[in-house]
């Protein structure tokens, strides 16, 4: 087995090497709880989903461990302008989450850490770092405590920047800061601003959690003070995780030994956000499509390249999806039976064990498909029974398996029956295509004048096939 994996830090794919034998520990950084979740934000679940199936798949026991924030600055000025307590507002903000990870069919970690449930091991960690002498009590009164960057000669190591080349961090007020780019560790209650439930005692007096001290103390509590894979969005690299690994090495911890972060979603060239007002919620796009339409469009796509969203390219990748579940469902009525999953494709393990290389695995799935599609009807029980073993292994690796029993049942009525008829017709043209390319053309034009006997009207294009009801 030889998985390689692309490294922020080193900027480099290497051999992935865990620290135990057999076994791994995974911290994604989860989101913070206050808004409805979109399309960009479930990207990052999905993505490392497929990373934490494939690990397992390889052999490797994995403990997945993806945090969640449920207390911070956001929280707290949304809850306050919707005249509600910040952990009502936090607590409805999980449970859509929760929604959309299911709908999305994204495991359940093995652990999933909320913020306010670990404050004493922050607390602990921040009185170690100021013992150490990387970290500092503000003078000015707030309660607040910094981290001192500049006592930490490797800050800027995973992002590769010089500290006087950093803005400031804008996270408090400068005026307690030894340093702008000195980041808070504790936050001093606010009294005039924040309530009385948003502050826990300290050494330092009332206050929360900094952001970055979170991560941190929540990983080594799961995973100890060294574990193998730190993963989140690209646009937490800085200065969230530069400020984890600075925090943790400077405490005297090993910390995180490969960092992976998935790239953006983007719609018009910018970051899907709330700001930008460009999001697209999961349960509207869920009314469009399945949300094994909507996983399959995520997968298809490798985890670090950047994805411009539209509901066009969405609805190609659903059609490219339902190929695949026609072949599923016709070689099941076929056989009879659903075989256990097994994957025989070589060319699916190279290119998944090369960086997850989703795009390259997903045509791999795809050629196997065309495959099986020629030996529907041809009487190889056992070589149909293979091919559909394999295909089920893959699609369960990419999560994308039909026969899952997370995905459901599928939709009724109107949706349903289109979706079923786009499936079937899909497959007829794949083995039409076949038949064509292989000069088979009685066989080709027996398929059409099926497909036009059932109101299917096919033309031929420099595109491709396409169909229509005649």
């Amino acid at each position: 087995m030889s998985i390689r994996l692309y490294d922020t830090a080193t900027r480099e794919v290497r051999d992935f090497v865990p620290l135990e034998e057999g076994k791994v520990g995974v911290y994604v950084c989860g989101l913070t709880v206050q808004s409805e979740p979109h399309v960009g934000h479930v990207r990052s679940a999905v993505n490392f989903d497929v990373l934490r199936r494939w690990l397992t798949h390889r052999g490797l026991e994995v403990s997945f461990i993806r945090n969640v924030t449920d207390i911070d600055d956001k929280i707290l000025t949304k809850a306050a302008a919707q005249g509600r307590p910040w952990y009502n507002l936090a607590y409805e903000m999980k449970r859509e989450l929760d929604r959309a990870y299911a709908a999305l069919n994204v495991l359940p970690p093995t652990y999933e850490p909320a913020a306010t449930g670990h404050v004493p091991e922050m607390l602990e960690l921040i009185e170690h770092l100021i013992a150490r002498g990387h970290a500092y009590a503000a003078e000015d009164g707030s309660g607040d405590v910094y981290f001192d960057v500049r006592s930490w000669p490797e800050y800027g190591e995973l992002t590769h920047q010089r500290i006087d080349d950093m803005e400031a961090a804008e996270d408090a007020e400068a005026r307690g800061k030894r340093d702008p780019r000195d980041f808070a560790l504790w936050k001093g209650w606010k009294k005039a601003t924040e309530p009385e439930t948003a502050a826990w005692p300290s050494p330092w007096g009332p206050g929360r959690p900094g952001w970055h001290i979170e991560c941190s103390a929540m990983a080594g509590k799961y995973l100890g003070q060294a574990f193998d894979i730190h993963g989140g969005g690209v646009d937490l690299r800085f200065p969230h995780h530069e400020n984890e690994l600075a925090q943790s090495r400077a405490a005297g911890h090993g910390f995180a030994s490969y960092w992976m972060h998935n790239a953006w979603i983007t719609t018009a060239g910018e970051k899907m956000s709330k700001s930008l007002g460009n999001s697209l919620l999961i349960p509207s796009v869920l009314q469009e499509h399945r949300g094994i339409e909507l996983r399959y469009y995520m997968v298809a796509a490798h985890y670090r390249s950047m994805v411009e969203f539209s509901f066009e390219a969405l609805g190609e990748a659903a059609v490219a999806f339902r190929r695949i579940e026609a072949f599923v469902q016709r070689a099941v009525e076929e056989l009879g039976e659903l075989p256990e999953p097994g994957i025989s494709c070589a060319d699916f393990v190279e290119a998944m064990d090369d960086d997850l290389g989703t795009p390259a695995a997903v045509a791999a799935l795809h050629e196997v498909v065309r495959e099986g599609n020629k030996l529907l009807g041809t009487a190889n029980p056992t070589a149909l029974r293979g091919t559909l073993a394999s295909v089920r292994a893959m699609l369960d690796v990419l999560g994308l398996d039909p026969a899952d029993p997370a995905w459901g049942p599928a939709a009724s009525g109107d949706e349903r029956l289109t979706a079923v008829v786009d499936a079937l017709v899909s497959g007829l043209l794949d083995q039409r295509a076949s038949a064509r390319a292989e000069k088979d053309f009685a066989t080709a034009d027996a398929i059409r004048d099926r497909l036009k006997q059932a109101g299917v009207e096919i033309t031929d294009t420099p595109d491709g096939q396409k169909w229509s009801l005649a």
